[in-house]
């Protein structure tokens, strides 16, 4: 295969936008259009979270849990903010930092879970429940509140927060799946109707 024969998406585009023919023009006013969506978005940062929930909406998801998709993008961006801060520049190391979080707190890392939902290339996020994002929010917010109070600095410094982090939502997710399981075996008890 010569390499001429492939391209990937920002190349199709450019290429779209050199065709001479009116049928490109349909592509050609889309990509006009998304363009300047973009750059609105620039200006008020606030379109885009619009947007996104309304992908989301029409995706047909609920609004509590577009609500919590949406907090946990914010509090994953805190983290990754404050892991540029303290010196987190690689992008391998976000990746391996991520991945212990969700190890700690699932037992497996983002590709495993995954792998063990049955996704390819979707976000694994999108593909949650209300619980796993409310747990995935709190392995995120309390290792960056552990890297803070310890002042972590580099790699090094900040590979332990993300375990202990992890183990703070692991110890929640736990303790609420006893919990529910105590409900539900009360539920059964109460109610020998229930059984079938």
């Amino acid at each position: 295969m010569r390499e001429t024969d492939t391209a990937n998406t920002e190349t199709v585009f450019r290429i779209i936008q050199s065709i001479p023919s009116p049928r490109a023009e349909p592509f050609k006013r889309w990509l006009a259009k998304v363009g300047y969506e973009r750059i609105q978005e620039i200006e008020d940062p606030e379109l885009a979270t619009k947007r996104t929930r309304a992908i989301y909406q029409a995706k047909g998801y609920s609004d509590a849990w577009i609500e919590k998709r949406m907090r946990g993008i914010a509090i994953r961006e805190e983290l990754t903010d404050e892991w540029d801060k303290r010196g987190i520049k690689l992008q391998r190391e976000y990746a391996i930092l991520t991945a212990e979080i969700s190890k700690a707190t699932f037992g497996m890392t983002p590709s495993e879970y995954k792998q063990h939902k049955g996704l390819q290339q979707e976000n694994l996020r999108d593909h949650m429940t209300d619980l796993e994002l409310i747990f995935s929010m709190l392995g995120e917010a309390a290792t960056k509140e552990i890297a803070v109070n310890r002042d972590a600095q580099g790699f090094n410094e900040n590979k332990n927060a993300p375990k202990m982090g992890g183990r703070i939502a692991s110890n929640a997710r736990i303790r609420a799946g006893k919990r529910k399981a105590c409900y539900l075996a009360r539920k059964l008890f109460e109610d020998p109707g229930s059984r079938s």
